[in-house]
């Protein structure tokens, strides 16, 4: 499964471990962790074209599909 969207073109950031709370109390640094985009498999029912796409979207993405509708938002993503 791919990590990127191709709508949003969300993925993997870095981040620090620990909380502002706990590194206001005591120092242990413990080094830089990914964080991962929500990425879920989906299909995509497309009316204009009569047909069904499978997507690796983020959650941003389906909600961005919901909005603006599979066409529209696809073709701007240049996927169809």
């Amino acid at each position: 499964m791919s990590k990127i969207c191709p709508i949003t073109n969300k993925g993997t950031r870095m981040a620090g471990k620990y909380s502002n709370r706990v590194r206001a109390t005591k120092f242990n640094p413990s080094g830089k962790t990914r964080k991962h985009s929500n990425i879920q498999k989906k299909r995509i029912y497309v009316p204009e074209l009569d047909k069904t796409i499978i997507l690796n979207v983020s959650t941003k993405g389906i909600k961005t599909i919901n909005k603006n509708g599979a066409y529209k938002t696809l073709k701007k993503a240049k996927l169809i």
